[in-house]
């Protein structure tokens, strides 16, 4: 009689023993879901700032391989042992059918308990998860790093049997691609605003473009020839809304110099005002040439470096194409900068029925950042350039075409040009009006 109580203890302890080890598989099974899950922005912030947690969860993190055997070995071992104790329980309780009970018991607590519940609390709450486990997961790892090394010189081995090396993957995307996917994805979850959004992707996208995907095209440019009188330049200059002029001689193509509005007026002030006193040459600058090919962040870092605002970009054969600004490249970041010089327009109005009547040199960029659209600017820089590739023809006056989900039809033309077009957008085939 005085051992009858034993059997009743040892159940109380392996019942003990089996939570333990629920409790066990469900820390590790959350850490691996926070730790994967978590922002390494925001941890690395917070190393920074001095967290002795998110510390920790960055060194996982960056032994991504030692991290993810020590987590597998401490669930496999809880899960394991766990069912052990739990067949080992119901069999002598149960006889051969515990065996039965045991399974259908660990399966239910195992899937909710060490799975589904901790998993679903982590991804929810990745960063503050991460934070609570990291230094715990840390000290497993170091305490059963012995073990990991084992295992870890067995994978490698594996892998090199099947031909494998491991570490030796590729992203399929590019740093900038990640950080816009990245910037992208948060705009959709709410957590930037869409000026935010389309600033930061401007600012990678300066590796992508050229000049020539921002310039002024040359019929756009605003000239004065050269040989005109100097009061009459000096109303070209007033009348208007830009402050440097190419200056052009015998052919407006031929730019042989620039006028800067300021040093004009300078000259005029210590002319007393009287406009042909003025030697115009002499106040002009030489024009700075520059490649179509030439990246946006190259000809960004050349402005600075030049302390100057402005080129003019020609193509291979040096003839003018356009030219290009400081400020057409800060647009490409911040948006349209206007003042109080600049047109309200545009070159685009909205309608009300929905519809944008559109001038035909807009480039199809600023067309986006303006309306929010997606349009592709791979094959053409301008809408009209868009509208003559897709249609595979240069379209007369009238015609309407329907594609990348736009209604485009052609309201003006000058000779080979697009010069005024509306675009509405198409419903999917598959709306109607009754919902």
């Amino acid at each position: 009689m005085e051992g009858a109580p034993a059997p009743h203890v040892d159940l109380w302890i392996a019942v003990a023993i089996i939570i333990v080890c629920i409790v066990l598989s469900a820390f590790f099974s959350g850490s691996e879901t926070a730790l994967t899950a978590a922002s390494r922005a925001r941890l690395y912030g917070l190393e920074k700032n001095g967290d002795p947690g998110a510390r920790a969860a960055n060194k996982l993190i960056n032994d991504r391989a030692r991290f993810i055997g020590a987590v597998l070995l401490g669930n496999t071992v809880a899960n394991i042992g766990g069912s052990a104790f739990t067949t080992s329980l119901m069999t002598d309780l149960f006889g051969d059918r515990g065996v039965l009970y045991a399974t259908g018991m660990m399966t239910f607590l195992l899937l909710v308990f060490a799975e589904v519940l901790p998993k679903s609390i982590a991804i929810n709450y990745p960063d503050q998860v991460a934070l609570v486990v990291a230094r715990p997961v840390r000290a497993f790892v170091v305490l059963f790093s012995p073990i990991l090394i084992a295992v870890d010189a067995i994978v490698v081995g594996v892998l090199r049997l099947l031909g494998l090396k491991a570490g030796d993957h590729s992203s399929l995307l590019t740093g900038h691609e990640e950080l816009r996917s990245a910037v992208d994805l948060l705009h959709k979850e709410g957590n930037v605003e869409r000026n935010d959004r389309d600033m930061f992707g401007g600012l990678l996208g300066l590796v992508e473009l050229t000049v020539e995907d921002v310039m002024v095209h040359r019929i756009r440019m605003r000239t004065i020839d050269a040989d005109l009188p100097p009061q009459d330049m000096v109303r070209e200059v007033l009348a208007s809304p830009y402050t440097r002029l190419p200056l052009w001689r015998n052919e407006p193509d031929n730019i042989v110099a620039v006028l800067h509005a300021k040093d004009l007026l300078r000259a005029l002030d210590a002319a007393n005002g009287d406009a042909t006193k003025l030697e115009v040459p002499t106040i002009a600058h030489e024009p700075w040439f520059v490649p179509t090919t030439t990246p946006l962040k190259d000809q960004l870092q050349e402005f600075l470096k030049r302390k100057t605002h402005f080129a003019l970009v020609v193509d291979e054969y040096g003839v003018v194409m356009g030219l290009v600004t400081l400020e057409d490249i800060l647009e490409e970041i911040v948006g349209d900068i206007k003042d109080e010089h600049d047109s309200v327009i545009q070159g685009m109005r909205q309608n009300a029925d929905g519809s944008v009547t559109l001038d035909g040199s807009l480039p199809i960029r600023d067309i986006n950042r303006a309306m929010d659209w997606s349009l592709s600017d791979e094959e053409a820089t301008t809408i009209a350039g868009l509208v003559i590739h897709e249609a595979q023809q240069i379209p007369e006056t009238g015609q309407v075409f329907s594609f990348q989900g736009f209604r485009f039809e052609i309201l003006r033309k000058a000779r080979n040009r697009i010069t005024l077009l509306r675009m509405t957008p198409v419903k999917p085939n598959y709306e109607d009006d009754s919902g």
